[in-house]
């Protein structure tokens, strides 16, 4: 899987209230390299979300060209939005968006159903998924049976789940404990560094700030230049948080001090590796029947790494 390459050209935004005109994006231009993990921060109002949603497709830019790939977003048909979202692009919304009735791991299958996949592979997938956020013993409980910081663990597997090339989260951090925010954007960057998957977050979060590659900064819907940015400034001027300096610089989540009460072997692999011991011995010695040849073929390859997730063809 190769990241994909994001190009915002002289991008502007213009809400229209009665009378009054709102600039909320102002002639912004910024480029993110496949594979690159950036943060945009700013105050509430500084333009975030609403760049976020343009990158997105879900609102379309008064001026100036965005490209995803190559691709013209800005001007493209409903159709082939769709596509990308279901093919390309994975959002994890600030306010999960999850829908009440459906158990953890059918909300996680949803993009997935939506994208083709069939049975046995959008169960292997979404259960991967919420393994590596630590919620793989929550797979059966509804979105009211749970925390809000599950809740947004679940929003983040679900993104997760179609292995996108492209990862726009709008404030994910924003019901997380600070051990756990560290915990799952240490996960998130060592995928972005070892599949390429390109990431942009809006964040006030400096935890997820000291993770990322790159810092912008927005002010009144325009792009700052680094001498000009003040709230990234101000925290690389000022100490560093008990839970960020606690953590190694190599090594996912490990050394997060006790005082937190943080079990980090809940995330990524090793919590997915055990998950799967403990399927294999509940297992029974024969594979149980299906009417689905296509789902048996599928299911035989539920051990998959699951940092190669293949999209159908």
């Amino acid at each position: 899987m190769a990241g994909a390459a994001v190009e915002v050209n002289g991008v502007s935004r213009l809400f229209k209230l009665g009378a009054e005109e709102v600039w909320a994006v102002r002639d912004v231009t910024i480029a993110v390299q496949p594979g690159e993990f950036l943060a945009l921060t700013g105050r509430s109002g500084s333009g975030k979300t609403t760049l976020l949603n343009l990158i997105a497709g879900l609102d379309r830019p008064t001026e100036g060209q965005i490209l995803i790939d190559g691709a013209r977003v800005d001007t493209m048909g409903e159709g082939d939005l769709n596509k990308l979202r279901r093919t390309k692009l994975g959002f994890i919304f600030q306010s999960f968006g999850l829908l009440p009735l459906l158990s953890a791991q059918e909300n996680v299958e949803l993009p997935l159903r939506i994208a083709g996949f069939r049975n046995a592979e959008r169960s292997r997938r979404a259960r991967e998924a919420l393994s590596l956020v630590g919620l793989g013993r929550r797979a059966h409980h509804r979105p009211y049976e749970l925390s809000g910081g599950e809740q947004q663990r679940v929003a983040i597997a679900r993104a997760m789940a179609t292995s996108p090339d492209l990862l726009l989260a709008d404030e994910p951090t924003g019901e997380l404990d600070s051990a756990t925010a560290t915990a799952v954007f240490d996960l998130l960057r060592e995928i972005a560094r070892g599949e390429g998957v390109t990431i942009i977050t809006c964040t006030h979060d400096r935890l997820v700030m000291e993770l990322a590659d790159r810092v912008e900064e927005l002010a009144d819907g325009r792009l700052l230049s680094h001498e000009q940015q003040h709230i990234w400034g101000r925290h690389q001027e000022s100490e560093r948080g008990p839970f960020r300096a606690a953590l190694p610089s190599t090594g996912e989540g490990a050394g997060l001090s006790s005082l937190v009460g943080a079990d980090t072997s809940q995330f990524g692999p090793a919590a997915l590796a055990a998950e799967r011991e403990e399927a294999a011995k509940a297992r029974p010695s024969e594979p149980a029947a299906t009417s689905d040849p296509e789902e048996t073929a599928e299911s035989a390859g539920a051990g998959d790494d699951p940092a190669r997730w293949a999209r159908p063809r």
